[in-house]
């Protein structure tokens, strides 16, 4: 009988003292661990010293395996009776690619499961204080991906701004500090300009750090702070309660303002 098996784990932002419990097991249970590339060392670390580790990529806008590739890997394991965890940064169905993955696993006859983990947008938010809700500011919160599927239909970025707008929403937008300009100028169709946002770069790790700025100057302060990815942007009202606020505009429109 074939005991292979494959477990979808999500690994949180980095902190490795951010792993569930559940999440922690299995990695230290599997013979093949498929690493996306923002996963921490230190969540690696939990592996058995049997196991194949196998780096995979995975970043945006960066060289990575063919998603094709990591799939076949998955299922010629799993028949081969291996335990198999597919390792990925925050939450395998946020913008993990999980949901795809997980289709075709069970398409292919292989008995899989998932393991949730804090997403990035969450962890981001909660490292420099701002709830993604509030009853005075927040009723809700849209997780957007800055950087969709080459050749699919692209975001409509102007009626989801109006949307977080007027139903006093907080937006999340992953992997979009590379096309900050473009997202601004789509964003201010619905929302005001000086509507606060943080951005937060490597959130959870010792290499944390983040700029609070307002809309309309959102490009500049990502050039002017060299912010790159992995980043979240948390827009909208309850990123005013952020901690150690950076740079809230440009000196050309403090200057302006005076």
């Amino acid at each position: 009988m074939n005991t292979g098996k494959v477990t979808l784990v999500g690994a949180g932002p980095g902190d490795p003292d951010l792993l569930t419990i559940k999440a922690a097991k299995a990695i230290a249970s599997a013979d093949l661990l498929l690493v996306d590339d923002l996963v921490s060392e230190a969540v690696v670390a939990f592996a058995s010293g049997t196991a194949r580790i196998v780096h995979v990529g995975k970043r945006g806008g960066c060289k990575s395996t063919p998603q094709a590739f990591i799939l076949k890997m998955m299922v010629a394991a799993a028949r081969n009776g291996e335990h198999v965890v597919r390792l990925k940064g925050g939450d395998p169905f946020i913008f993990g690619r999980g949901g795809e993955e997980l289709e075709h696993l069970q398409q292919a006859g292989i008995l899989v499961t998932v393991v949730n983990g804090i997403t990035a947008g969450l962890a981001a938010a909660t490292a420099i204080g701002v709830p993604l809700t509030h009853r005075a500011h927040a009723h809700g919160v849209l997780f957007v991906t800055g950087h969709g599927q080459t050749g699919a239909p692209g975001t409509d970025w102007a009626a989801l701004a109006t949307a977080a707008h007027r139903g006093r929403l907080t937006m999340v937008i992953y992997m979009g500090v590379r096309n900050a300009p473009e997202l601004q100028d789509a964003l201010l169709q619905g929302l005001p300009a000086a509507t606060p946002l943080a951005i937060v770069q490597d959130a959870s790790l010792p290499t944390q750090r983040h700029i609070v700025t307002m809309l309309g100057q959102m490009a500049w302060a990502v050039t002017a702070h060299a912010i790159s990815s992995p980043a979240i942007m948390v827009v909208g009202e309850v990123s005013r309660a952020a901690t150690l606020a950076q740079d809230y505009a440009s000196p050309d429109s403090r200057k302006a303002a005076r």
